[in-house]
């Protein structure tokens, strides 16, 4: 069977993390949704996203076809409910599409002519950008249990200071001497060849994926995942950053998520909590404006290639688009529109051209090529972030 994730209903509501990836590729817990539904199904997937992702998120379609709603964390009831799909059936939970069967060039779906299957027990599903790190928690544990079933963890270094080992899994090649691993809270994964350098204390659940780096001293609090390629350093409570990003300094960062290629300078911090200890609003794409989210504890939203300097302080609830820079003192506006460079004092445009130079530095560094299909997104987030700015 050929199995199609599409973004759904939710894609404005998860950008910056949208302008530059379908939904299924946010990483929440320790893995992409790609990757669970791909280690769940047993199969490869493909992506139904926005046009200008396309080239280089391209969609197969086959004479067979089952769509997936890639907001949707899939599970063993429902990936199987998903596998054992027919012609003309449909999975909802509650009024919302999970998945459905296709044929080959469908070019409407009228579910009233599906039969209709419901899924009624618990599920995760991401629908906003704080769920990246307010679910981080419970897709952590289901992904640890995913990944580590009838496998065995490489031994636990002797210098290692351990509470409850049972829950700690570490790859081959990964590298920890001398740290503190407290994993009665929550399991603690480590991937391949990642380190944790020596004098760090962390606290489950927690993930550090392939290759990624604990610096020296650091303080982890869960549950955060912290993405292939990876630097962490100073203190992180229950955030999430997805890949090739850098929090390698002394510094807070709290109840946040980080795309890919950010960098935060040394002694930055954000806030995750008002002064008045009332709901954090971030900003909404939607609706333009300033939304509630529930939350008391919410810090910092940061889309791919953005970067601030030293000492950067980040209001309760910011906001930062794609490719922006900055630095300087005192608080930037808790939002940030995409390719902004500047500060608390104000911002100018972060022209394309200046932008790409750096990506393809940053990236080059990792052995990642800087391509064509790279630019052209960035282009479009560009001219698509044109009405934030103030140009």
């Amino acid at each position: 069977m050929n199995y199609i994730l599409f973004d759904g209903t939710v894609r404005n509501a998860l950008l910056p993390f949208t302008f530059t990836r379908p939904v299924a590729d946010i990483r929440v817990g320790i893995l992409t949704i790609r990757e669970k539904w791909e280690k769940y199904l047993g199969y490869t997937t493909t992506t139904l996203t926005e046009e200008y992702l396309m080239d280089k998120f391209p969609m197969v379609e086959m004479e067979e076809n089952v769509m997936i709603n890639a907001s949707f964390l899939p599970n063993s009831v429902l990936s199987e409910m998903v596998r054992s799909l027919e012609a003309n059936q449909a999975i909802f939970w509650h009024d919302e599409v999970v998945a459905f069967y296709s044929k080959e060039n469908q070019e409407e779906v009228d579910f009233d002519t599906y039969e209709i299957i419901e899924y009624t027990d618990d599920c995760l599903k991401i629908e906003n950008t704080w769920d990246i790190f307010q679910k981080n928690d419970a897709a952590l544990r289901e992904d640890f249990d995913l990944i580590t079933e009838d496998r065995f963890s490489q031994p636990i270094p002797k210098s290692v200071n351990v509470i409850a080992p049972e829950n700690i899994f570490i790859e081959e090649g990964a590298k920890l001497e001398f740290v503190t691993l407290n994993a009665s809270t929550g399991p603690i994964y480590i991937g391949k060849n990642a380190e944790i350098m020596e004098g760090s204390v962390i606290r489950g659940p927690f993930a550090l994926c392939e290759e990624a780096q604990v610096k020296l001293a650091t303080k982890v609090y869960g549950a955060t995942t912290v993405g292939p390629h990876c630097r962490i350093g100073g203190e992180v409570n229950n955030s999430v950053l997805f890949g090739y990003s850098n929090k390698g300094h002394d510094g807070f960062l709290g109840n946040s998520v980080l795309g890919e290629w950010c960098n935060i300078g040394a002694d930055s911090n954000n806030s995750n909590l008002k002064n008045n200890y009332e709901e954090v609003k971030l900003w909404s794409y939607e609706t333009e404006g300033f939304a509630k989210t529930g939350l008391q504890f919410c810090g910092l939203m940061m889309g791919d290639h953005s970067k601030c300097g030293i000492n950067t302080m980040f209001n309760t609830g910011t906001v930062v688009g794609v490719s922006a820079n900055i630095f300087g003192s005192g608080f930037p506006r808790n939002f940030i529109p995409s390719f902004s460079w500047g500060g608390a004092s104000g911002f100018t445009t972060y022209i394309t051209k200046k932008a790409f130079e750096t990506a393809k530095i940053v990236m080059s560094r990792r052995h990642v090529e800087f391509t064509e299909q790279d630019a052209a997104i960035l282009e479009h987030v560009f001219e698509e972030t044109k009405k934030w700015r103030k140009e």
